[in-house]
């Protein structure tokens, strides 16, 4: 009885913790459920059982994927097209961010898969933590839509990186050629072709029944859940293919409305779970391990992404200073971190214990990464400073 209750008891503490903390103190729900979600972890105060459980990942999975989907939702490939430069700029200062991260993982002696793969992972913002401390801003304006464009591109070019460099490890410890295409271009491939057939599929099968307003968020919300569970049984990329499917399905010309942004309360609720759970997943142990390492690795991402973002904003088409506040909203990290190592640990290669600075990195922008893009929004004047949330 005790364990079937503890996950239902830590949701209701973070919770509360989270509409206190946002109450009283402004901090972004989202990192109180994460300090919850530490506290109460297997390997702190036991409260919770071990979070490597396949059914909680695949909640998680669940969870992040409607998120992913809605950030997918709101790209604009007109808006790319017409200024090429902001892919340009998600490109440069996601490569200036591998190298600085590459660079100072060696420096400390990690070995050169280590570093790289930490550089992968490095690149990426989790629009997980920015899509949901921009609706709870109700934030909207010039900085809001390229961090939301920026982060989905970073997002995808980390899994592309990181995808590769599993294949180049895995061939090189198994030298099976199979295998490394496998964990790397087909699992790729598939996870996109998944998405977008499903994106063309589902507009198509709301227009044929006549629900193409009203009832589409509960479609597309069906149609996450049985996208994720499908590449999650196939062992693909939920990742890509639910960003995939959000991008062709906005394209399709079916619209969500303000109100039905987040999924309503299905989306509050799984979003509660998702970050107690990445949080759980951490301990203090691998926390205080990694700290030194973790605390450089951090300082070289965040540098290299406030001057890369700062550096194309005159060229891409707005003021310095709001490509600096994009660089500093761009700070979250730890949902896509967790869930992409977890993902590679349910295919069957273990990177956890090897990626152990990570851990600190996570459970520091875990708490701080929210609070650093509501700032970001709130100094650009997109983002209220109080307010029902």
């Amino acid at each position: 009885m005790a364990n079937d209750l503890a996950w239902p008891i830590a949701i209701l503490i973070a919770w509360l913790a989270g509409e206190y903390g946002f109450r009283w103190l402004r901090l972004p729900r989202i990192s109180a459920y994460a300090i919850v979600g530490f506290i109460l972890a297997s390997t702190q105060l036991g409260v919770l059982p071990e979070t490597q459980s396949s059914p909680m990942l695949l909640l998680a999975n669940l969870a992040f994927g409607l998120i992913l989907f809605e950030a997918g939702y709101r790209i604009n490939l007109r808006w790319l097209r017409i200024n090429p430069w902001i892919g340009v700029t998600s490109l440069a200062e996601a490569t200036l961010t591998f190298v600085a991260v590459y660079a100072t993982a060696t420096a400390f002696g990690l070995a050169s898969s280590t570093s790289l793969l930490l550089a992968a992972l490095s690149m990426a913002s989790s629009p997980a933590a920015i899509v949901r401390v921009i609706n709870e801003q109700r934030s909207t304006g010039q900085v809001t839509e390229r961090l939301l464009h920026l982060s989905a591109m970073n997002c995808v070019l980390a899994v592309f990186a990181f995808k590769v460099i599993v294949g180049l490890i895995v061939f090189k410890t198994s030298g099976n050629i199979w295998q490394a295409v496998y964990s790397s271009l087909v699992v790729l491939s598939v996870s996109i072709i998944l998405g977008a057939l499903l994106g063309v599929v589902m507009p198509a099968l709301l227009r044929a029944i006549g629900r193409t307003s009203h009832d589409s968020t509960l479609a597309f919300a069906i149609s996450v859940v049985f996208l994720v569970v499908l590449t999650h049984h196939l062992k693909l990329s939920p990742v890509l293919a639910t960003l995939t499917f959000g991008l062709v399905a906005r394209h399709r010309r079916i619209v969500l409305n303000a109100s039905q942004r987040g999924f309503g309360a299905l989306g509050d609720l799984l979003s509660v779970v998702l970050f107690v759970f990445i949080a759980a997943t951490l301990s203090w142990q691998q926390v205080v391990a990694g700290l030194g390492i973790g605390c450089a690795i951090l300082a070289a991402r965040q540098i290299t992404k406030i001057a890369g973002l700062g550096f194309f904003a005159h060229i891409s088409g707005i003021a310095w200073h709001k490509g600096l506040l994009i660089g500093i909203a761009l700070a979250p990290i730890s949902a896509f971190v967790i869930l992409m190592l977890e993902q590679t640990r349910y295919l069957g290669v273990d990177l956890v214990d090897q990626l152990a600075p990570l851990a600190a990195a996570a459970l520091i922008l875990e708490i701080i990464g929210p609070i650093l893009t509501q700032r970001a929004l709130i100094w650009s004047r997109e983002g209220p400073e109080s307010g029902e949330g």
